[in-house]
């Protein structure tokens, strides 16, 4: 079944079926491969794209779901209404060097980034919400929530 996405600002018509999961979508269809498999049943986080400007699991959203919706992956989130907060993002967990594996870390970003364009202030208890079941095997949690914080500073300058 011919879908139509709108994926980084760019429409991609891609024959799939309805249910297959947005996540193998980007991947397979559209070779966008910065967007991870993990677990996929939407509790790790490694697949964690932005839907209409909200972080969402795409392990477990049917494509069909998303057609017509405004979909970001972490190879797009330089454009757009995130642009600015997904810098600063980019830019603090490079200064702070959150990455170890950094197999989790798209997710990571884009949650972090969706946190910080609707909220350039968060508390921990804000970071801890947003970033809640966005798993890291390396335990780098210090470190994200360093970053957000740093990020999110680097917003109000």
């Amino acid at each position: 079944m011919p879908l139509t996405l709108k994926v980084n600002g760019q429409n991609h018509t891609v024959d799939t079926p309805a249910d297959k999961p947005l996540l193998w979508v980007l991947r397979e269809d559209l070779g966008l491969t910065g967007t991870k498999f993990g677990c996929g049943i939407a509790q790790c986080g490694a697949c964690t794209v932005h839907v209409d400007g909200q972080a969402m699991r795409s392990c477990v959203l049917p494509a069909s779901a998303a057609e017509g919706r405004e979909i970001t992956t972490v190879e797009g989130v330089t454009d757009g209404a995130s642009a600015r907060a997904g810098q600063a993002v980019r830019d603090a967990w490079r200064s702070l060097d959150v990455v170890q594996c950094g197999y989790c870390q798209s997710g990571q970003m884009m949650s972090a980034t969706a946190l910080l364009a609707g909220n350039s202030r968060p508390s921990d208890a804000d970071i801890d919400a947003a970033m809640q079941g966005n798993l890291c095997r390396c335990a780098t949690y210090h470190r994200i929530r360093a970053a957000i914080h740093e990020a999110a500073d680097a917003l109000e300058a």
